[in-house]
């Protein structure tokens, strides 16, 4: 008889269980029960007792004639075992106790000769030290041992010979400076996981016959000791996060046999310089038959240096589907990007042509998926990041957010209510074990497109703004979230500096909880500054949140003292100044109006002695300058001159606003303030009539080679004219970025001179014999009649 009681609220076993002369499986595990019965495991007819994930403090310690062949007690808060577990319980195969707070564990026998037959012992995620260590010679016939995410330091090298017949081993997460030499005794042995300890030395893993996967990750390897001839069987080896080993090209081209080879890549680094935002991590692990159904994809600088992506696939128990998602998933989102921005729209078409693209593949296979791509809109000054996740079937995000978790993904089953109405409004059976014509747990899923309309690939799409408090978020598979709940997730990843190793403790933790499929997981994590994320619209009480303690900021904004005018200026070194000094490059302001911001203010600007806008909210990103209708800021543009000026003006004789130069380096003040919140209330401003302008403006282009437009009439709509010769278009807001195109050149009297003369460096040098035939063709070329104006484009060149 086997009773099923599991995820209720009990709090308490009643005692007739004891007596039940049939039971043969008790699974009462996800309640709230805090003790057993005292008698539980003297029922002799008891094999199996899962009591996990409840609030036990202790086990009955009454174990005559017990028959208990399996029994899971992980997350529980156990202090420690029953003395006696291990010597009366001579039945006992299967021992689950992870997630709890063991410190110790009970002796198998007190001679040298034992009858435990245990097999697969799991003790994860506990507090065991070295002495517990001796203990486990007690099980000569162990073949499964997972002890991750303890206090080991060492392992004895006279114990781990005793363990013969071990075919598995997990020592993850301690702090283990050597595997024991005697490990090539376990001549069984198939995968050894040994990563996030301080490893220095290699093990002798390579002598085992039977190996099959070793992972090694996460140490303090500085180099490799192979044999000639690597084992047959060898199908995985990782060695990634290892930053100081050293592979000569000999050892290169041997472990480039394997299967699956992993390798930190040479890190190129950013090229713009700017501060890292997300860094990533991600690992994945086969099911007990060895076969890799998920597949992960990390794209950190996609399309755009401002932009990510990253995906993982589960095929369940297929490996084409999750192979073809990782393959062109991101080349389709590219594609959509390029047609529409709106977050929904292109991830929806994505999962919609992805299932196109599935073939004969996606006819009866099928496969979930899960992808977040983080975005900067450069062109909105207001912008901050977002992250935008998208999901079909199991697969999903969680984002954790001041240290809680965020979920950002939906699993469409059949306990959801308006997936339940339109799968009977298409007529689908639903099985008894929740499955659509027993196939698929999934409602929305990519491939089986056998099963449509009743399974169909739409995705849910969910966009969150990035912030401050945004520490890290976690795509994982069903394997992954059957095993850790969001909470439990987001708390052990928190610890974990490094994203490679968040990572693979998620695995490592999934696999000692039971987890038999295949696992992936990636971590994301975040580094959001106050000086990325704008909350000018978050109204007048809108507070940035305090920057998480666990990752430190990677940037920050400096404000500049500036006297006489009070104007702040942020610093040209900040992330801002970095982001539009890479937006507009050289040869596209070469080809502007050499102009600047007008110290005229508009029609219906504030006095100086008045506050700007008062009402409106300012944030890190857009500080609120003194009373001055607009804010101001260096570009970090850079213009190539001959001679040098002193920003004198013809006319005024004073230096013109916003301009700097220093002789090959002219600075120009641009308006980059967020001012959305104030254009909404802002009456329309009235039509101003545009004075007579002089003939000559400022301005040249840097590009030689390419015509410079025709001059612009004067007297025309185009905008004012002002004494330094720019032009002010005609009702354009000061949020325009102006640059200005070259310094002009000046006169020996130290004054401008326009428009520029060319550098003498630059002049052809005419043969003196063809000097008259170039001067009648260029006669006759003045002497050609000049087509009429152009319409009148946005802006003036003044043309050489």
């Amino acid at each position: 008889m086997c009773t099923l009681a599991s995820r209720n609220h009990l709090e308490s076993v009643p005692e007739w269980v004891c007596e039940s002369r049939k039971l043969e499986v008790l699974d009462i595990a996800h309640n709230h029960i805090c003790e057993l019965p005292a008698r539980l495991f003297c029922n002799s007819s008891l094999r199996k007792l899962l009591a996990g994930h409840n609030q036990l403090t202790r086990l009955p310690e009454r174990l005559e004639r017990t028959s208990v062949e399996v029994l899971d007690v992980q997350h529980n808060q156990l202090l420690e075992l029953p003395p006696n577990l291990l010597m009366k319980a001579d039945s006992l195969r299967f021992l689950n106790a992870s997630a709890n707070k063991l410190e110790t564990l009970p002796p198998a026998t007190l001679s040298e000769e034992t009858n435990s037959i245990l097999q697969e012992l799991y003790l994860t995620n506990n507090n065991l030290t070295d002495k517990c260590v001796p203990l486990l010679t007690g099980h000569p016939h162990l073949k499964i041992l997972h002890m991750a995410y303890n206090r080991l330091q060492s392992f004895p090298a006279s114990k781990m010979a005793k363990l013969e017949e071990l075919e598995e081993v997990d020592i993850s997460g301690n702090k283990l400076k050597a595997i024991p030499t005697t490990i090539v005794n376990c001549r069984r042995m198939h995968t050894v996981i040994a990563h996030s300890n301080c490893i220095e030395v290699f093990p002798e893993v390579m002598q085992l016959p039977e190996i099959k996967c070793v992972d090694l990750s996460c140490n303090e390897l500085s180099e490799v000791t192979l044999p000639e001839n690597l084992p047959s069987k060898l199908q995985e080896l990782d060695l990634t996060g290892n930053p100081r080993l050293t592979l000569d090209h000999k050892t290169l081209e041997l472990l480039n046999n394997i299967r699956c080879f992993k390798i930190d890549q040479p890190s190129t680094g950013d090229a713009s310089g700017a501060p890292a935002v997300w860094s990533h991590g991600y690992t994945e692990a086969s099911g007990v038959k060895n076969k890799l159904c998920v597949a992960a994809l990390s794209v950190n600088n996609f399309c755009d240096s401002r932009e990510a992506l990253y995906g993982v696939f589960d095929g369940d128990r297929n490996v084409e589907v999750p192979y073809l998602l990782q393959c062109t998933m991101s080349d389709i989102l590219a594609e959509e990007l390029q047609k529409t921005k709106n977050e929904e729209e292109y991830m929806v078409n994505t999962f919609i042509v992805m299932q196109r693209k599935l073939g004969t593949a996606g006819q009866k296979l099928g496969g979930a998926a899960v992808l977040c791509h983080i975005k900067h809109d450069p062109v909105d000054p207001g912008g901050s990041f977002t992250l935008t996740s998208a999901n079909v079937g199991k697969c999903q995000t969680v984002l954790c957010r001041n240290g809680k978790p965020l979920q950002l993904s939906k699993s469409y089953v059949m306990n959801c209510e308006e997936e339940l109405k339109r799968i009977k409004q298409h007529k689908a059976i639903v099985t008894e074990d929740g499955k659509v014509n027993g196939v698929t747990e999934s409602t929305r899923i990519l491939g089986y497109t056998f099963l449509h309309p009743s399974v169909v690939p739409r995705p849910h799409v969910q966009t969150v703004p990035l912030t401050p408090q945004d520490e890290f978020f976690i795509l994982g598979n069903k394997g992954l979230w059957d095993s850790l709940s969001p909470e439990e997730a987001v708390a052990a990843v928190r610890p974990v500096p490094d994203a490679l190793a968040a990572a693979k403790k998620l695995c490592t933790l999934a696999q000692s909880y039971g987890c038999h499929d295949s696992v992936s997981a990636v971590v994301v994590q975040l580094s959001v500054t106050e000086d990325s994320f704008c909350c000018c619209e978050l109204g007048a009480g809108g507070q940035v949140p305090p920057s998480p303690g666990l990752f430190p900021p990677a940037g920050s904004m400096a404000i500049k003292d500036r006297a006489p005018d009070g104007l702040g200026v942020p610093s040209s070194s900040s992330g801002l100044a970095s982001e539009i000094s890479s937006e507009l490059s050289t040869s596209e302001m070469s080809s502007e109006v050499g102009s600047t911001a007008s110290d005229e203010p508009p029609p219906g600007a504030p006095g100086e002695n008045s506050p700007a806008y008062p009402s409106e909210p300012r944030c890190a990103l857009h500080p609120a300058g003194p009373a001055h209708p607009f804010q101001r800021q260096l570009s970090s543009a850079t213009f190539s001159s001959a001679f040098s000026d002193n920003g004198l003006d013809s006319d005024d004789e004073e230096p013109i606003e916003g301009v700097f130069s220093n002789g090959s380096r002219v600075e120009v003040e641009v308006d980059i303030h967020c001012g959305r919140a104030r254009d909404r209330d802002k009456p329309p401003l009235p039509p101003q009539v545009p004075a007579e302008a002089p003939d000559e403006g400022i301005g040249a282009s840097a590009a030689e080679d390419e015509p410079a437009p025709p001059r612009a009439d004067p007297t025309g709509t185009i905008g004012r004219r002002r004494p330094n010769g720019s032009v002010a278009p005609q009702e354009r807001s000061h949020n325009v970025i102006e640059v200005a195109a070259e310094a002009p050149l000046r006169k020996p009297g130290g004054y401008f001179a326009a428009p520029a003369q060319p550098d003498p460096e630059d002049q052809f040098i005419i043969p003196p014999e063809l000097e008259e035939e170039v001067k009648e063709l260029m006669k006759q070329q003045q002497q050609q009649p000049r087509p009429g104006p152009p319409e009148p484009p946005d802006y003036c060149d003044t043309p050489l």
